[in-house]
């Protein structure tokens, strides 16, 4: 069926026949077809990565196939939500390895982005706890991917932005947890430098990101609250919670009812609601312990907050710098603030040691930012890309809507090792997205 789709920044939209399937028959009758399509999911990745002129989604293939309780060995099929995964471990005493700031993105999603969350600096990314998976290849053929099987199509997926072939199952190891609360802990730094100070101080903390005031200027440019977490045991949640402790989280959710007016979002409401999001924190430090919900995914209790935005859409843009180069995320920060484009979502995590073929993170610093699309806002994030590549950065496909080829091939030293793979299972470019022939990963092809 014709429609037009965007993902979760609105931009692009463009217009594509998209189709589902709930059996493996109908996705090999699907992938038989000459039009070129890419596999889709939920569609929370920001940019164009999983929009194309044809493109099959899995949302209706979300089954569980296995749950391992006493080991924490989950099985699935790869159109299942993080939400639905939660439901079923949570209860269970087992949590999500990994888990980005949306519970609504698919398992297939997560390996095609290779997700990190605020514990990438203690246990990496998805990559590091999926054991195998079924992939459908653009040739019909369906694989088992694992270390020792197919090596070079098990790296190439995580964060391949679905190029490989289509996800079809999923086989993962859990975390296991005595409750289903956090132990958190926020703290107020004054500025950048008190704030890397704090991650330094706290690196041991499983669980660590901060929100930062971009537009702050002076002795407070950077001012910004940290937050800590970790799973908490029987004994250090209430009493009360105690008869309970694996419950899950009331379902309190408002729905953002339509898109604002483009002009709603300008310095000065982002001023506004940095002041405020700064002052609600009184103390300097607050210690409490609160439902993995609000703690992991905030945003999730807003659906459609994307629409605060307006309809013309919005640009994440997700960066990360070797953490040597801390004066690069500062003069990127001082270019922001001096534009006046400021952020109401600007997160800052501590990437740990890991490194593959074509995922993202990589040791170091990452920022990512919100920016509704307006004239002038593309010129302006070409002139953060020559500062990101000036510190050794790169951009995170996922997020992106816009990055030039250069940017990839600057950022990514292995990118060449990953189109000879994508060359070798996909010739013919029969699996490609609007993305991926704009960053001429399947263009020409």
């Amino acid at each position: 069926m014709k429609k037009n789709i965007g993902n979760w920044g609105n931009y692009p939209v463009i217009e594509s026949n998209e189709e589902s399937f709930v059996f493996n028959e109908q996705l090999d009758v699907l992938i038989k077809e000459e039009q070129p399509f890419i596999p889709r999911g939920n569609g929370r990745c920001y940019g164009d990565a999983s929009l194309g002129e044809r493109t099959i989604s899995t949302l209706k293939y979300d089954k569980i196939l296995s749950f391992d309780t006493q080991e924490g060995i989950f099985e699935c099929q790869s159109g299942i939500t993080l939400d639905q995964v939660l439901t079923v471990i949570v209860p269970a005493g087992w949590f999500l390895p990994v888990t980005p700031g949306t519970k609504f993105i698919t398992m297939g999603g997560a390996l095609g982005s290779d997700v990190h969350g605020k514990n990438h600096h203690v246990d990496g990314s998805i990559s590091n706890h999926v054991t195998d998976f079924d992939l459908l290849l653009a040739s019909g053929e369906m694989v088992t991917c694992s270390p020792e099987n197919y090596p070079d199509l098990f790296e190439a997926t995580f964060g391949g932005m679905g190029l490989t072939g289509v996800i079809t199952r999923v086989k993962f190891k859990l975390k296991k947890i005595e409750t289903s609360l956090i132990r958190q802990k926020q703290i107020k730094a004054a500025n950048l430098q008190e704030l890397i100070a704090l991650f330094d101080e706290y690196k041991d903390y499983t669980y660590s990101v901060a929100w930062i005031d971009c537009l702050k200027k002076g002795k407070h440019f950077g001012r910004s609250i940290l937050m800590l977490g970790e799973h908490a045991t029987l004994a250090e949640i209430p009493e009360n919670d105690r008869k309970d402790p694996l419950k899950l989280p009331k379902n309190k959710q408002i729905v953002f009812p339509f898109n604002l007016p483009s002009w709603f979002l300008n310095s000065f409401t982002v001023k506004a609601f940095n002041f405020l999001y700064y002052s609600k924190n009184f103390k300097k430090e607050i210690n409490n312990v609160v439902s993995y919900e609000p703690f992991f995914y905030p945003l999730d209790a807003v659906l459609h907050w994307n629409r605060m935005y307006g309809t013309s859409g919005f640009v994440q843009y997700q960066f990360v710098l070797p953490l040597t180069a801390k004066e690069g995320l500062i003069e990127i920060l001082h270019r922001i603030s001096d534009e006046g484009l400021g952020s109401f979502l600007a997160v800052l995590k501590v990437f740990g040691k890991q490194e593959s073929m074509i995922s993202f993170p990589k040791e170091g610093y990452t920022l990512a930012l919100d920016f509704p699309v307006r004239k002038g806002l593309l010129s302006f994030l070409d002139e953060l890309d020559e500062l990101v590549l000036k510190y050794h950065g790169r951009l995170y496909m996922s997020k992106d809507a816009r990055m030039k080829p250069g940017m990839l091939v600057a950022g990514y030293p292995e990118l060449e090792k990953f189109k000879k793979i994508i060359k070798k299972y996909n010739p013919d470019g029969k699996i490609r997205s609007a993305q991926s022939d704009r960053l001429l990963l399947t263009a020409g092809n």
